[in-house]
């Protein structure tokens, strides 16, 4: 069995979740009684349909628990890479402030002064 990737696990839930919904719909609505059968035949046939309808939103209720998970994992994740690149740039900040204040900072108005030579008449 392969390792899924964690975009791959979100996109078979999700298809999943929707597989779910569509086969719930398809059981449409409790069928109405009919007058012709028994009440007995009525009510066993109403709870075969609850009984399917349950069961499907069982289903639905798993996958939905199983897809939030997923959801879940991954925001910690991400904020585990938020907080690892705050920490980085902290890092970086403090190098590039640390050789700012190591370079000796050099004035532009000083100039070095250099001794005049008397000329020499005789």
């Amino acid at each position: 069995m392969s390792k899924l990737g964690v975009g791959e696990i979100i996109y078979e839930f999700s298809k999943k979740i929707q597989d779910i919904k569509s086969e719930l719909d398809e059981l449409g609505g409790p069928t109405l009684d009919m007058p012709e059968l028994i009440t007995s035949t009525n009510l066993l046939r109403s709870n075969e349909y609850l009984a399917k309808v349950s069961k499907k939103q069982s289903e639905l209720l798993s996958a939905y628990s199983q897809y939030s998970k997923v959801l879940e994992d991954m925001i910690v994740v991400v904020f585990d890479i938020q907080n690892d690149l705050k920490n980085i740039l902290r890092e970086q900040s403090n190098l590039i402030s640390n050789r700012k204040s190591r370079k000796p900072s050099i004035s532009k108005n000083k100039k070095k002064s250099t001794p005049k030579r008397k000329s020499s008449k005789k």
